[in-house]
């Protein structure tokens, strides 16, 4: 079972695939009884870094996916308002599988990457905030190098990157959906 972080390159046309049949095994490993599957895309339109997870949440909300999405350039989820919709979501999903996605912050060569792990989320801590872990399942976009001036980076980051990056991974997940 995945325990580490795996690497997929959204460029190679058989990535998609590749993440969406390990994404599957995975949500089967974790879907026992009803368990209802969550997508929490985490982030803001504040910084086009930070935006991965807002466009990846608007791109399945208007995909019709069936998963319940939280997260979306119109309702961000983001650091005032995470604690509040973990609450709401173990509140509307009795014991939900949480798929996180978010934006993050890596080395040089792995910029335009999309990770996944079968662990939670620590969202922010590029930017060295204190927010509470979530997610059975994350996903992140390595949108920029990590260094000091996270924020800023996240700031600078190129849109195009971020968008490309959107479309892959509302791409897996509705693969991974529609397969499960």
């Amino acid at each position: 079972m995945l325990r580490r972080t795996e690497y997929y390159n959204p460029t190679i046309t058989s990535s998609a695939d590749d993440m969406s049949a390990r994404m599957c095994k995975i949500l089967k490993s974790l879907r026992s009884g009803d368990r209802s599957t969550v997508v929490l895309c985490i982030g803001t339109d504040r910084a086009t870094g930070d935006a991965l997870g807002p466009l990846v949440g608007s791109l399945l909300s208007n995909s019709q996916c069936a998963y319940r999405v939280y997260g979306t350039l119109q309702h961000p989820v983001h650091a005032l308002n995470l604690n509040d919709t973990i609450k709401k979501i173990y509140t509307e999903h009795q014991y939900p599988v949480v798929i996180a996605v978010d934006a993050s912050l890596g080395h040089r060569t792995d910029v335009g990457m999309v990770t996944l792990t079968k662990a939670p989320l620590l969202p922010g801590i590029g930017v060295n905030k204190k927010l509470p872990a979530i997610g059975d399942l994350s996903i992140t976009g390595i949108v920029n190098l990590s260094g000091k001036p996270g924020l800023s980076l996240l700031q600078s980051t190129r849109l195009y990157t971020v968008n490309n990056m959107a479309h892959y991974i509302a791409d897996v997940i509705m693969r991974t959906e529609a397969s499960t």
